[in-house]
């Protein structure tokens, strides 16, 4: 079937204009009101799930939705395909309110092969609509996903609103006559889809076709031919009477300003460009590419205007070396990884903390132990974080907490790391790297400014006339930073034991252990925002803690359980080490504390330590982040007293 692109506009039933034409055809079709809407798209990883479901994302962003998205995708290149292995896909939640997660369960599925139903089905609630591509149903690749028949002609699905839609027999139909191949055109059948879910939701389609014209600039003809397949498929929904039902979101309401869809990596990397701005200095990333902190590296290199190098190293500890050297010579060091990068630049980190030079190191969690699962997310390097170098090697942990959040945490580490002279980690994670959110760009003149203080004179206290590099700072307790070449700052650091003050080579054992405490001391005094506690009713006995990615999953739990009637407070944590001062006031204001972690406990452990508090943990390991449902019914077993 092919559906002719014509001139001719059609009509919804409530009035709104199409561009894509359907040569005058018109049926009344139910609009139905939606507050919030869940859409996943799965398919082979070389049917093209990323790009269908970013583009749904932006077109939600520029319709004005709140959202939040989470892709999920195999880490190989291209698993076999039609197998479970190969599965890809794109979750998206969009709201006329402001939202906290990805969604629990999708309310309409789009599954483009048997894999991508067998993988998706379970979490497709009841009554919910699942669009399949029919061509792909075919008995070698049900075969592959033991399908012992087709369960889009069986009763299989019965409970669900199915539409078999053969997706890629409609997209060579639209592109017949382009003169692509059959192999090309069915390519395309991923436009096909969304340009059938666009119709359904009612999403604008112009800047799809211009994204797409901008995309194939150097073949026209791919372009023209993949905006006729996302036609079809608006065209279709909008011709067939299979789809009786068409939904409306409305826009949230969004504070005044200019936004944007954001990732976590673009996030840090605009942070990183941002501190470099506000701070005067230089921005150099020395970093090895690696799931899932790949895209920092990628982003950065387009912005040399701003002053920033990239350095694509052949490995972890060069890339690490690198940036040691660049804040050395007065840049912003900063050097982008994952958990197996942190375990490799551990050596490296701890040099900078005995140089006590600024560094930013980006560690974008992912599952583990070794490889682990390099497209997937956990929280799992918190305690490699806190204890991974050898000796008494302090350092500042902060955590961003969603997407957008990861530009002021890339800000507020600089801050640190630059003011205190140390290096700080940043702990994201997957979820947050490959998520997205609208984000309210900021005006530069809200930003923080950072004063990088140079040395500029001597500062030796014997009357010498002298530089001494480890003469402190009386408040931050941090070391002067001279730039190498300023007359008469002429010195020498390494990571043998240092004497303090003067800078020489000591094994002193009374000057080690003042060093090893004046270090630790500069850590622990540096002033960190109290908690805050979320507690409208003021009389919460349920006190959920978390730190990172879960703000969203147990922020959405928290108001779901409220909406019952019974109250819970909701603390969240930014800085890990130091931790705020008034954070045990706070674990011990409530009768029980809460902490759900993608680890085996691990801020678990270090509280009971440190504040002696019984606090409960809850924790998951999946490599998928924590679901509001999930948390919900855990946070119920806890008001009950059920939670071990």
């Amino acid at each position: 079937m092919t559906i002719p692109d014509t001139t001719v506009q059609a009509t919804t039933n409530d009035g709104s204009p199409s561009s894509n034409g359907t040569n005058g055809h018109h049926r009344e079709v139910e609009v139905q009101k939606r507050q919030r809407v869940v859409i996943r798209f799965a398919g082979d990883s070389g049917d093209g799930m990323q790009l269908t479901g970013d583009r749904f994302t932006s077109e939600a962003a520029a319709f004005g939705n709140d959202l939040a998205t989470l892709p999920n995708f195999p880490a190989e290149i291209r698993a076999p395909a039609g197998t479970l292995p190969g599965v890809s896909s794109f979750q998206l939640h969009f709201a006329d309110y402001d939202i906290l997660t990805p969604g629990d369960r999708p309310d309409v599925l789009v599954a483009m092969n048997p894999a991508a139903l067998k993988a998706n089905i379970a979490d497709l609630p009841l009554g919910a609509i699942l669009i399949a591509n029919s061509d792909e149903f075919n008995k070698r690749n049900l075969t592959k996903v033991d399908y012992e028949a087709n369960p889009l002609e069986d009763d299989s699905l019965s409970a669900y609103t199915v539409h078999s839609v053969p997706m890629a027999t409609l997209a060579r139909g639209a592109l017949a006559e382009t003169g692509l191949s059959k192999k090309d055109a069915e390519r395309a059948k991923n436009m096909f889809a969304l340009g059938l879910l666009c119709w359904m939701y009612h999403r604008p389609t112009e800047s799809t076709e211009r994204f797409l014209r901008e995309k194939f600039a150097r073949r026209p003809d791919l372009a023209e031919a993949n905006i006729l397949a996302f036609r079809a498929g608006w065209n279709y929904g909008e011709t067939t009477e299979s789809f009786a039902v068409t939904y409306e979101v409305d826009p949230a309401p969004l504070d005044t300003g200019t936004y944007r869809q954001i990732t976590g990596n673009t996030a840090l990397a605009y942070g990183i460009v941002a501190a470099g701005q506000q701070s005067g200095l230089p921005v150099f990333l020395g970093s090895y590419p690696i799931t899932p902190a790949s895209d920092i590296l990628h982003e950065l290199s387009k912005h040399k205007a701003f002053g920033v190098t990239t350095f694509q190293a052949e490995d972890e500890i060069s890339g690490i070396g690198s940036a040691i050297g660049a804040a050395f010579g007065g840049a912003l060091g900063v050097t982008t990884t994952s958990g197996p990068g942190i375990s490799l630049k551990s050596e490296a980190t701890g040099l900078a903390v005995a140089l006590e030079l600024p560094l930013l190191v980006i560690d974008v969690q992912r599952g583990g132990p070794s490889t682990g699962l390099p497209t997937k997310t956990e929280q799992s390097d918190l305690l490699q974080a806190m204890f991974g170098r050898n000796g008494e090697s302090p350092l500042p942990i902060i955590a961003p907490r969603s997407p957008g959040d990861c530009f002021d945490a890339a800000i507020e580490a600089t801050r640190l790391a630059v003011t205190y002279r140390t290096p700080v980690i940043l702990l994201s994670d997957g979820s947050l790297a490959n998520g997205s959110e609208p984000w309210k760009v900021p005006d530069v003149a809200d930003l923080p400014t950072i004063n990088p203080g140079f040395a500029t004179e001597a500062n030796a206290t014997d009357g010498s006339g002298e530089f001494w590099p480890y003469q402190r700072d009386d408040e931050t307790l941090a070391r002067p930073w001279a730039v190498p070449g300023t007359a008469g700052l002429e010195h020498r650091i390494g990571g043998l034991e240092k004497a303090d003050g003067k800078g020489s080579i000591s094994y002193d054992p009374d000057n080690h252990d003042r060093m090893v405490r004046l270090r630790q001391a500069k850590i622990d005094n540096i002033p960190v925002p109290n908690v805050v506690i979320d507690d409208p009713d003021g009389n919460a006995e349920l006190l959920v803690l978390g730190w990172g990615s879960t703000y969203g999953p147990i922020g959405a739990a928290a108001r779901r359980v409220r909406a019952m009637g019974l109250s819970v407070a909701h603390a969240h944590l930014r800085h890990l080490n130091p931790l705020p001062a008034n954070l045990g006031d706070v674990l011990r204001a409530y009768k029980t504390v809460l902490l759900p972690e993608m680890n085996l406990g691990q801020l678990a452990l270090l509280l009971r330590g440190r504040y002696l508090v019984d606090l409960k943990s809850y924790t998951k390991v999946s490599g998928l982040p924590f679901k509001a449902e999930e948390l919900q019914n855990v946070f119920l077993d806890a008001l009950k007293g059920d939670l071990l």
